[in-house]
C-alpha cells in the first residue's frame, strides 16, 4: 500500500478510505467482542485449508444478488407484457327525486349513465342544472335575475360574462360572439331603469343558461348504485385467457353476491365503497364531481396453476382532490334534450351534468419457465460474482486498516533457499569429472 503522504493511483480513493476508516473504527469503539480471527486456525483445530475458505466476503453481495435475480425478479422466466383486455359494464339503481324545477322524478341508468353502452370509461350523474323551453331568439345575455354587480379589480361589472358588459350599443357590435356567453351580439345594450350600465343583447338559445351552482347533490343516493365490471384477458405469447368472473352456471351468483376477499370473482362494486377507497367522501364528490381510477391488475406465474392468477383492485382519485374550492373543481358537461311543438317551433332542454366519471384501466403480465433466459441470468450471475469476489478483496486488501491482517489471511507466504548459481550457463556433456564435481 502506498502512503497518504506520497502521491500515487491509490492515493487517488483517500476520500473512500478515509469513509470506511472511520466505520471501521466506529465499529471497535462500539463493538469490545474478541475478533474471531485473532485466534489461528491450529489453535481452534480447524485445517488451514479449511478455515481460509470457510468465510467469502463476496457472499454478502452474491446471495442477495442471486435472490434478487432468481426469486423477486423470476430470472428463469419468459414474460409476456403485451395484455390484450376488453371492458364491459353495467349499471344497476334508481333514485326518486322531488324539486321546483322538475318536481316528482323517478331516474334509472337510462337517465344517468352516459354513455348507455357499458364502455371501459363511464359518467354516472350526481347533480344537475336545468334550463328549460329553450328556443332560438333575442334575450340579454346576462339574466334578469343575476345583476350585474359593482366594478372590481377583475370585474368588469357583471359577475359572469365580463364580455357582456356595455354602456351603449356602440359597445355591443353587430355579429360580434360574446367572449364565454351564450350567443351572438345583436347592436343593443339593455339596460334597467335608471342604470349606467348595462348588458348586451344576444341571438341565442333564450333564456340563457342560469349561472347558479348546486348546493347539495340532486342525486345522492347514487352512492348506492352498484356497478358490474366484466374483464377479459389474454396473454397471446402463451396463448392463456382468463376472466374475472366465477365460471358458474348459478343464475342468481351475481344479483346477490357484492366483491369482499371472499368473493374476489364478483366484480359487483357499490359506488360508494369505490369513492371510499380512493380517498374521498361520496356526498361531497356528488355536489360538483370528479374523476375515479379503477386499476385491475393481473400478475400471473404460469408455472403454477390458473388459479394462482387472479385480478387485484386499487382504487384512486384521477382529478386534483385538494382543488375543490378552485374554479376549476368538479367534472360537468351540457347536454340538450330537443323537441318541436305544433306550430313546428324547435325548443330544447338544457341540461348541465355534475357527475363522476370512472375509468377503467387494466394492465399486467405474465411470465412461464424458458431455458433461454434461464441460462443467460446464470451466467450473468456467475459473471457478477466474480466481479463481487474483485470488488470484496479490492476493499479489503486496500483500503481498510487491517488489511495486512487480511492479506496474511489470504495468501500464504512460501519461502524457498537460495541456490548457488553455475558457473557455466549450460551443461553440454564436455564438461570434465572435476567440473561435475563442482557441482
Amino acid at each position: 500500500m502506498c502512503e497518504r503522504s506520497k502521491p500515487c493511483a491509490l492515493c487517488l480513493v483517500h476520500p473512500l478510505m478515509s469513509l470506511i476508516d472511520s466505520i471501521d473504527s466506529g465499529y471497535e469503539q462500539s463493538s469490545p467482542r474478541r475478533n474471531p480471527w485473532e485466534t489461528s486456525p491450529a489453535q481452534r483445530g480447524i485445517p488451514l485449508e479449511r478455515a481460509r475458505s470457510s468465510w467469502d466476503p463476496s457472499l454478502l453481495l452474491d446471495l442477495p444478488l442471486l435472490r434478487w435475480v432468481f426469486v423477486v425478479k423470476k430470472g428463469y422466466q419468459d414474460t409476456d407484457t403485451s395484455l390484450q383486455s376488453s371492458v364491459i359494464t353495467k349499471l344497476k339503481g334508481v333514485a326518486f327525486t322531488n324539486t321546483s324545477e322538475l318536481g316528482e322524478r323517478l331516474w334509472d341508468v337510462a337517465d344517468y349513465v352516459i354513455p348507455p353502452q357499458g364502455e371501459s370509461v363511464f359518467f354516472v350523474m350526481t347533480n344537475l342544472i336545468v334550463t328549460p323551453n329553450q328556443r332560438q331568439a333575442t334575450c340579454p345575455e346576462v339574466g334578469r335575475t343575476e345583476p350585474l354587480g359593482p366594478p372590481t379589480p377583475t370585474k368588469l361589472g357583471s359577475a359572469s360574462i365580463p364580455d357582456a358588459l356595455c354602456y351603449k350599443d356602440e359597445d355591443c357590435p353587430s355579429g360580434e360572439a360574446v367572449v364565454a356567453g351564450n350567443g351572438v351580439k345583436t347592436g343593443r345594450c339593455l339596460k334597467d331603469r335608471d342604470s349606467v350600465r348595462g348588458t348586451c343583447e344576444v341571438l341565442a338559445w333564450c333564456p340563457v343558461e342560469k349561472r347558479s351552482k348546486p348546493k347539495k347533490p340532486l342525486l345522492a343516493s347514487a352512492e348506492n348504485f352498484t356497478v358490474y365490471i366484466k374483464n377479459s384477458i389474454r396473454f397471446p405469447k402463451f396463448k392463456f385467457s382468463k376472466m374475472n368472473v366465477l365460471a358458474t352456471n348459478n343464475e342468481s351468483y351475481l344479483k346477490s353476491c357484492r366483491y369482499s376477499t371472499e368473493h374476489p370473482y364478483c366484480p359487483i362494486f357499490l359506488l360508494g365503497n369505490i369513492v371510499r377507497w380512493a380517498g374521498s367522501d361520496f356526498q361531497e364528490m356528488a355536489l360538483e364531481g370528479g374523476v375515479i381510477g379503477i386499476q385491475i391488475e393481473w400478475n400471473c406465474d404460469l408455472d403454477k396453476a390458473p388459479s394462482e392468477c387472479n385480478p387485484h383492485y386499487s382504487f384512486s382519485r384521477l382529478d386534483n382532490k385538494f382543488s375543490e374550492k378552485s374554479v376549476s373543481s368538479g367534472y360537468n358537461f351540457r347536454f340538450a334534450k330537443y323537441y318541436r311543438d305544433a306550430e313546428g317551433v324547435d325548443y330544447r332542454t338544457l341540461i348541465k351534468a355534475y357527475g363522476i366519471r370512472f375509468d377503467v384501466m387494466v394492465n399486467g403480465k405474465a411470465g412461464k419457465f424458458n431455458i433461454i433466459p434461464t441460462v443467460i441470468n446464470i451466467g450473468s450471475g456467475l459473471a457478477l460474482m466474480g466481479a463481487g469476489a474483485f470488488f470484496c478483496d479490492l476493499v479489503l486488501l486496500y483500503l481498510i486498516k487491517k488489511s495486512n491482517f487480511y492479506r496474511g489471511k489470504k495468501y500464504e507466504e512460501v519461502k524457498s533457499s537460495s541456490r548457488k548459481s553455475l558457473s557455466s550457463p549450460t551443461l553440454n556433456g564436455n564438461q570434465s569429472p572435476d567440473q561435475l564435481g563442482a557441482l
